[in-house]
Formats: structure tokens, sequence, C-alpha cells
């Protein structure tokens, strides 16, 4: 399961690269022409993060940046936090 969200399952997708020559009307030209159509695919923003699961383990998963952002991804504490003696 290479390059794909291990949370919502995001993957690359495929799409047109469109190549242009001119100048655009509205600058002074005849207006932009396509000299070219190439297929190409957009790959997700994909991060290595440690995860706390639903057990409470830390595992190293791959997850788009949108699951890290909306909060789907639990990230694992680093450091205990400081306590006061008691």
């Amino acid at each position: 399961m290479a390059r794909e969200c291990e949370i919502c399952g995001k993957k690359a997708q495929m799409g047109n690269s469109v190549e242009t020559r001119g100048k655009a009307k509205y600058l002074g030209g005849v207006g932009t022409k396509i000299t070219g159509i190439t297929r190409r695919q957009f790959r997700p923003n994909l991060q290595k993060v440690k995860a706390q699961m639903d057990d409470g383990t830390v595992r190293r998963i791959r997850v788009c940046t949108q699951c890290i952002r909306s909060g789907r991804v639990k990230k694992a504490v680093k450091q205990k936090p400081f306590e006061l003696p008691s």
C-alpha cells in the first residue's frame, strides 16, 4: 500500500499537464494556444507520523496532511509532561 494514506485511503490520481504558449488577449496578445497535453499524476502530500492508535500503542504510519490538520490522527506524545513531586 505504497503512496496511500492509511486513514482516508487517498492515493495518486491521473490528470493532464497542459502546455501553453502565446500572450493573453487582455495583455495585448492574440491569445494563448495549447501546444501539448500529456498525462501526469497528482500525488497526495503524505507524511510519516508517529501516531497513537485507539488501543494506546504508538505506530509510524503514512498519512496525508489533510488528515493531520483535521485531527483524524492523534500524534504520539514525545515526552511526558512535567509533574511536580508529591
